[in-house]
């Protein structure tokens, strides 16, 4: 019997109204986690090799800052590739973010990523229909991507999977609901099932729980959604069809 959640990638894409929703719930998701750390928590390891809370919540609101004005994404980037010269742009562009903030307290981190966030997610709505149209770059195995996906799907998906990272970091608990985290997974799923080739059969469990599901010879694999992020996202090893890396 076919599973009702085994269905085509194309036939489930999440619209850009949608998407802005899902940004908007992320980064209030995102200030309820960092008003609740204690000071200790800023300086706790994260998944992310040489990043601490801190570091991490700086990247987010320089990431915001980016988004809310188009100028100072350029000028991220123009910066970056002057000051950190690193094979991947983004790379630079993390540096340039977090050295921005290295004399800004907690208090002030959490404030301008709320605040720029919600200037972010605005400016993301409004960005015109032939901008999100343009093609970029992204490097293999994903090749070219629109701005539109770029400022829908990866900044909405990044502050969630740093959301996720500070929740293990710091031993907070992780707000998951089906509405949010469940469509997050669902989509991620959906774009690694088009960045390989291989048969699988994928049951994710836990709230927005689904499968899907290619090829007649799979092996059932079955995980937790906020685990299959995580491999996704590299912070986790994996071997087989489990390894393919999905861009966040």
């Amino acid at each position: 019997m076919t599973h009702p959640n085994v269905i085509r990638y194309w036939e489930d894409v999440i619209d850009h109204d949608t998407w802005m929703a899902v940004a908007a719930t992320e980064y209030a998701r995102l200030d309820d986690l960092l008003r609740s750390l204690d000071e200790p928590d800023w300086s706790a390891p994260t998944d992310c090799p040489g990043w601490d809370v801190r570091a991490m919540v700086a990247h987010l609101a320089g990431a915001a800052a980016g988004n809310a004005r188009i100028q100072e994404s350029a000028r991220q980037a123009i910066v970056g590739r002057r000051r950190y010269p690193r094979p991947m742009l983004v790379d630079s562009i993390n540096e340039v973010q977090i050295a921005d903030r290295i004399g800004r307290t907690p208090e002030e981190l959490v404030t301008e990523l709320r605040d720029n966030g919600r200037r972010g997610v605005r400016t993301r709505r409004r960005l015109p229909r032939v901008a999100r149209a343009v093609v970029v770059p992204m490097g293999p195995p994903v090749g070219t991507k629109s701005v539109g996906y770029l400022m829908d799907c990866i900044y909405t998906r990044d502050a969630w999977m740093h959301r996720i990272d500070i929740a293990r970091a710091t031993g907070r608990e992780l707000v998951v609901t089906a509405d949010h985290d469940g469509l997050l997974a669902r989509d991620l799923v959906d774009e690694w099932a088009t960045l390989h080739d291989e048969p699988f059969d994928l049951t994710l469990t836990g709230p927005g729980g689904l499968r899907r599901a290619r090829g007649e010879s799979a092996s059932r694999l079955e995980l937790d959604a906020i685990e299959f992020a995580r491999t996704a996202a590299g912070r986790t090893a994996a071997t087989g069809v489990l390894a393919v890396p999905v861009p966040f």
